[in-house]
């Protein structure tokens, strides 16, 4: 990565750690169609985001203890907006969401984490929690569908 594209992805990488700790959130994934985009914009290899038909999709992790309310969130939401320059924010809280949602919010790409090794230890966690239900969720759909999948 060249000199240009070092400095930028440092003031955006900044800039992303100050929304983050403002709001408590130790780390923040991008997930879903848009993922590799946002994080390209991070690294400093895009300028702006594509204008899109499809909203970005981002996932958060509270800080241990910390409770971000909805008004927290949805100024969460607006200051990544801001940030980011998009329109259109999907934003899920990881704590909050159901085991399945969790586990593809952090297969998607981390854009910050206040600590790679916690983040590491969560992202294992929240992936084997996945994987422990799998079975139970493959039967909870066939009993809803009412055939044999």
């Amino acid at each position: 990565m060249d000199n240009k594209y070092r400095r930028k992805s440092d003031s955006r990488r900044a800039a992303l750690a100050r929304v983050c700790r403002r709001f408590e959130v130790t780390s923040l994934y991008a997930f879903g169609s848009r993922a590799k985009e946002a994080l390209a914009w991070v690294q400093g290899e895009r300028q702006t985001f594509s204008p899109a038909s499809s909203d970005l999709d981002l996932g958060f992790k509270p800080a241990p203890g910390a409770f971000l309310s909805v008004k927290d969130q949805v100024r969460l939401g607006i200051a990544l907006e801001d940030l980011l320059g998009v329109s259109r924010l999907d934003l899920v809280c990881l704590s909050e969401a159901d085991p399945f949602l969790a586990a593809n919010i952090v297969r998607g790409e981390r854009l910050y984490t206040r600590d790679e090794h916690e983040a590491d230890e969560y992202d294992l966690y929240i992936l084997r929690r996945a994987g422990d239900l799998a079975p139970l969720e493959r039967e909870r759909m066939r009993l809803i569908l009412g055939a044999d999948r």
